[in-house]
């Protein structure tokens, strides 16, 4: 006897939760979102800070500029793969119209926190559609163990570009114009 066919949920099945859902659709599956921990978040907002401070604004400057940064976003990959990335960002040469709503243009640069009862799902999961997607850099921060991974896109796989922990100071991807304080990242350090 075969076993029953179970649908996959779509984005409409999602989107029908309603805009501000903290969940996500993961091979078909809709999964809640981990509710942040304090250090989670902690390391959201460092990371922000530090890109968006930089990074969100036009060219031209004491900083580069260039990108659009956002928090909380869902992005939709595929019909049954919608991330809601801790942090994603956008280069502005890219964007035709303001980004609004649910986002079907792939970022160029995602950045997730890893929470404990979901690493599978950033190390795993959103590492393969990412990959499949062409999203060219993607961090992965371990908040407990204050460490950085970045990712770089290759034809076969995420080529890992940089391991660091909060007591280094290095250049990661795609920002490598501008020194990093990994410190920073996980409230260590100030941002100056």
């Amino acid at each position: 006897m075969a076993a029953p066919l179970v649908s996959k949920a779509t984005v409409a099945d999602l989107e029908r939760l309603g805009d501000d859902v903290r969940a996500e659709l993961i091979h078909g599956s809709i999964l809640p979102k981990a509710t942040p921990r304090v250090e989670h978040s902690l390391t959201q907002s460092g990371v922000v800070s530090f890109v968006r401070r930089r990074f969100h604004r036009g060219g031209g400057g004491r900083w580069p500029g260039g990108w659009l940064i956002a928090t909380e976003i869902h992005v939709v990959y595929e019909p049954h793969e919608v991330f809601c990335h801790d942090v994603a960002g956008w280069r502005r040469e890219r964007l035709s119209d303001p980004l609004s709503g649910w986002v079907r243009l792939r970022p160029d640069w995602v950045a997730e926190v890893l929470s404990p009862s979901h690493e599978k799902r950033d190390l795993v999961d959103k590492l393969r559609v990412l990959h499949q997607a062409g999203v060219p850099h993607y961090w992965v921060l371990n908040a407990e163990e204050k460490i950085l991974v970045v990712h770089r896109h290759q034809p076969d796989g995420y080529l890992v570009a940089l391991t660091a922990s909060a007591d280094e100071v290095v250049r990661a991807e795609p920002f490598g114009d501008v020194e990093l304080r990994v410190g920073v990242l996980f409230g260590d350090e100030d941002d100056e």
